[in-house]
């Protein structure tokens, strides 16, 4: 799962972005308002986390915006206050949930974890790409009716492939989407994963869907198996 988290208290967004990760999370972090708004539209995120009082353009104005661009991500706001006002008009504006400081972050992570269950308001139920199935609220993949085991990681880069069929993806942007744009390991990495993935969504059923485009990157292509080879 990938979530932004918009907040300008530094210490909080890092401790609340660690807690994240050591659930599999990927976390990107803004500490102003327009930097977040530009993140959350250019960048395709399961969550978004608001803080209201936030430098450059307050988290209302950064909702109301994301909405106003149809960008339907499901949206946690997160402030000081605590009044039925502001409650009224984070809804109002298109807030799926509302968390008041101070918090506990297990409290938060479990909030933001039920609002990827929701999912956003366009996005179907399931992934489908061929006949393999992936499903974001129970996290399992199936290619027919066989299912597959991945990792944290695993799943994720496999999401993200399956929410841009047929799209050439390159490892720059693989790296950046899928793990974050700081990311400190090697620059391998997307090619390992890569590697991982097709030996379990692919190899096991004698099918080619991940595809390398030299020079490029890679895509998801659609195809269909008979099941597992023996």
């Amino acid at each position: 799962m990938r979530c932004l988290i918009i907040e300008d208290e530094k210490p909080l967004a890092i401790a609340t972005a660690e807690a994240l990760k050591e659930h599999g999370w990927v976390v990107d972090l803004a500490h102003d308002g327009r930097t977040g708004l530009s993140m959350g539209i250019q960048s395709d995120y399961d969550v978004i986390c608001i803080d209201i009082m936030l430098p450059a353009l307050n988290g209302y104005d950064v909702l109301k915006h994301l909405r106003a661009g149809e960008v339907w991500t499901p949206v946690l706001m997160l402030t000081a206050k605590d009044g039925e006002y502001d409650q009224t008009d984070a809804f109002e504006l298109g807030a799926d949930d509302y968390v008041t400081k101070p918090f506990h972050t297990s409290v938060l992570a479990a909030r933001l974890s039920a609002l990827t269950r929701r999912g956003a308001k366009e996005r179907p139920a399931e992934l489908a790409v061929g006949d393999l199935i992936l499903n974001p609220a129970t996290h399992r993949v199936y290619r027919g009716s066989d299912e597959i085991t991945l990792t944290a990681r695993e799943f994720a880069l496999l999401q993200h492939f399956m929410r841009h069929p047929e799209v050439v993806l390159s490892k720059t942007t693989l790296l950046e989407e899928v793990w974050d744009s700081n990311y400190p390991g090697a620059d391998n990495v997307v090619e390992v994963y890569v590697g991982y993935l097709r030996k379990k969504i692919d190899a096991p059923f004698d099918v080619i869907s991940l595809e390398t485009v030299r020079g490029r990157g890679y895509r998801l292509v659609p195809v269909s198996s008979s099941g597992p080879t023996t």
